[in-house]
């Protein structure tokens, strides 16, 4: 049986800067993302206005890769959509309804989380230690589903080069697909109330986002 990852080492500061902002749902409401996706094929890039300052994102703003010492937070402009301490990412699509389905390739990571949030999530937390974002995480090896800072391992054999998402909204699943057999690896079921987006955390290597994709051929 594998052995459940440590909440603490997951939860860590990763790229945590000395300022901290507060932030206010009122704000975000005003000004955090434009448009809603209902539909199937949705796409996305990644969302400058919310990275964290040690990600950069390239490739049009499809991929994202981590510095360790990132840029002075001082030169980032400031916005109370950006993570200001932890390395996190969202998409720049709200989605409200519908079924999703995205890729991401992983070069050279050995800690990284990938899911969903709900777009007004607050700044302060990091993807998974709260019960408004839903990821699939990598660390030490291991695989593990992470919510409101409870950790599940999830059995997956090796680290593939590449991996799904599925998101059903009304069905209220997210899902972790191995695209090679294609098979769901392991799920959260949840009631979502909220628009949610894309969400991604980096502590090294890049992830290249493919959006716009069909889900493999056989997928349920």
């Amino acid at each position: 049986m594998a052995t459940p990852v440590s909440a603490v080492r997951l939860c860590r500061l990763a790229g945590r800067t000395v300022t901290s902002l507060s932030v206010r749902h009122s704000h975000l409401a005003r000004r955090c993302y434009i448009t809603t996706s209902t539909g199937m094929n949705l796409q996305f890039r990644l969302d400058e206005r919310t990275a964290h300052s040690s990600l950069d994102l390239f490739k049009k703003n499809t991929g994202v890769i981590y510095r360790i010492l990132g840029l002075d937070p001082s030169h980032v402009q400031d916005n109370p959509e950006r993570f200001r301490d932890w390395a996190v990412v969202f998409g720049d699509e709200k989605i409200s309804s519908g079924r999703h389905y995205w890729e991401v390739t992983v070069k050279k990571s050995q800690e990284f989380r990938l899911g969903v949030a709900e777009a007004l999530m607050s700044r302060e937390d990091c993807v998974g230690t709260n019960n408004s974002s839903w990821v699939f995480g990598y660390a030490q090896r291991k695989w593990f589903a992470m919510t409101n800072n409870k950790v599940v391992p999830v059995t997956l054999v090796g680290k593939p080069d590449r991996v799904g998402i599925l998101l059903d909204y009304e069905a209220g699943l997210l899902g972790l697909v191995d695209i090679e057999k294609p098979a769901i690896i392991h799920s959260f079921r949840v009631q979502f109330k909220a628009p949610l987006c894309p969400a991604f955390g980096l502590w090294d290597g890049e992830l290249l986002t493919h959006s716009g994709v069909e889900k493999p051929e056989g997928l349920k």
